[in-house]
């Protein structure tokens, strides 16, 4: 609530108590605790809110949302709107883009070993052939250690990052990129090296001082026999050393060092100059 009025979006936050108003909520169907609801003109918008309950999620959701009612506002006035327009706006009005597959997110706890994580087709709602699946993906993020939206939000975070080289900011490589898979019974493994990463961006003290994660990444597309269910595989391995990103402020002494090192350079070079002149001087007076 207070990032929405800091950010002076028109919209409103409010919580209720579904059990000291159990009928209200009977009534407007929660059926889970605790439920995130979007309402529009006094009425529910489905679906309920799923994803990841940040503060930086929920704010990004609220502004595409405003976003869409604003693209979409004048469409009902529209008498040649297609049935395909009035498809996509319905779709952009519950929070789901168009997409035939699955959208994960979330986060895993790892033990410091080298280990995997594999996504496959599997549902005890639908009679799908796994072995046949199109494990086609795209990577929206990925990344080892605290989250950067939560570091990027966070001033500290900000204050030393800023003062990173780009060559060591390798925090997550292959965010939105595609891997395509054209043919049946093949999927793309991806072989992960995480490094960890100390970043020390002060002269004294820890106070500018974060731990991250860095890592570099390897795909190759793997085949399968027609028996074998394709999955996408992350395989990651943890580097057992580390690197660390200091900043070295310049001592005074190097400083008195190299101003004398310049005058006494200046001094000696004028004093080659001046005995050549004199060289030549005295020889055309002789």
């Amino acid at each position: 609530a207070e990032e929405i009025e800091e950010q002076e979006m028109p919209i409103g936050v409010g919580t209720i108590d579904c059990v000291e108003n159990g009928d209200f909520c009977r009534a407007q169907r929660v059926l889970a605790f605790p439920t995130l609801r979007w309402y529009q003109n006094k009425e529910p918008v489905s679906p309920d809110y799923k994803m990841d309950r940040t503060v930086a999620a929920l704010v990004g959701f609220a502004q595409r949302k405003l976003e869409m009612d604003e693209k979409f506002k004048n469409w009902k006035n529209d008498k040649k709107a297609t049935k395909e327009t009035t498809d996509a706006r319905a779709r952009a009005m519950q929070g789901r883009p168009e997409h035939p597959g699955c959208q994960l997110s979330g986060h895993l706890m790892v033990n410091r070993v080298p280990g995997n994580f594999h996504i496959e087709a599997k549902s005890k709602n639908h009679n799908l052939n796994a072995a046949m699946t199109n494990l086609t993906h795209r990577v929206n993020h990925l990344s080892f250690g605290d989250s950067m939206t939560d570091m990027n939000q966070n001033r500290k975070s900000k204050r030393v990052l800023k003062q990173v080289p780009e060559q060591h900011k390798q925090f997550n490589p292959i965010d939105n990129n595609l891997f395509l898979t054209k043919q049946f019974h093949q999927a793309y493994h991806h072989y992960i090296k995480v490094v960890s990463t100390h970043l020390n961006m002060a002269t004294s003290g820890d106070y500018n001082s974060l731990l991250t994660y860095q890592f570099l990444e390897q795909s190759q597309v793997v085949h399968y026999d027609e028996i074998d269910v394709p999955d996408a595989r992350f395989s990651y391995d943890i580097s057992p050393m580390s690197v660390v990103v200091f900043k070295q402020s310049r001592k005074w002494y190097d400083y008195v060092t190299s101003l004398c090192a310049i005058i006494g350079g200046t001094f000696t070079t004028l004093g080659l100059i001046d005995a050549s002149l004199y060289r030549v001087f005295k020889s055309k007076k002789s």
